[in-house]
């Protein structure tokens, strides 16, 4: 069995066993055995929890059952991470994605689903009959109702195309608020956005 590290963040290593990816969480040595544990074990089943309920909604990886309380088991999706090939397509290709990508997020909100790491190095565009875009990496998602919580998740998204995708981040982000105004909501989560992006304006 052949399996090898793809990335290893704070708080977890992202394992490649055979087709399967593996999440598995890193023990805290800071913290007492007992309470690491538990704080670990309660992560990882809500992430699988989110997952598993984002998976029927959007195309994100479906999680297999795994003995392992710290691990989560899941496809590997065979495709290109966003955040790295985004810019190679043709403008026209790149809004076809973001309006996708709005379309999604919409499904997810409308569902209650904050993934809370909104990026394209999250997003893997599977390129088969159709091109798809799958959303990865639910480890800071949640559940809410409310308004703020989905204008901060649509926020961060608009900051990672500025950082990562600045020659045509505008255009892109118009595409994904195309999409995601199929959500009812859509009016009331973007003039939230607006206060959220004032706020942070004047932060400093």
């Amino acid at each position: 069995m052949s399996s090898e590290i793809l990335q290893q963040g704070a708080e977890a290593k992202i394992i490649l066993s055979n087709d399967f990816i593996i999440k598995d969480r890193i023990k805290k040595s800071y913290r007492i055995k007992e309470l690491d544990d538990k704080i670990r074990k309660q992560r990882t089943k809500a992430e699988a929890k989110l997952l598993e309920k984002a998976s029927r909604i959007i195309n994100a990886p479906k999680p297999f059952f795994t003995p392992d309380f710290y691990q989560i088991k899941m496809p590997f999706i065979q495709g290109k991470k966003l955040s790295e090939n985004l810019d190679s397509f043709s403008l026209e290709k790149q809004k076809e994605i973001c309006m996708e990508i709005g379309e999604e997020i919409a499904k997810l909100h409308k569902e209650d689903i904050i993934h809370g790491d909104l990026t394209t190095s999250n997003m893997i565009l599977v390129e088969n009959r159709e091109a798809k875009t799958y959303f990865v990496d639910f480890g800071l998602g949640f559940q809410s109702r409310k308004i703020e919580d989905k204008a901060v998740d649509l926020h961060l998204l608009k900051q990672a195309l500025e950082a990562r995708h600045f020659k045509n981040w505008k255009i892109l982000f118009e595409e994904i608020v195309k999409g995601y105004g199929n959500y009812e909501e859509s009016n009331r989560v973007l003039e939230r956005l607006k206060a959220v992006e004032k706020r942070g304006r004047y932060k400093h």
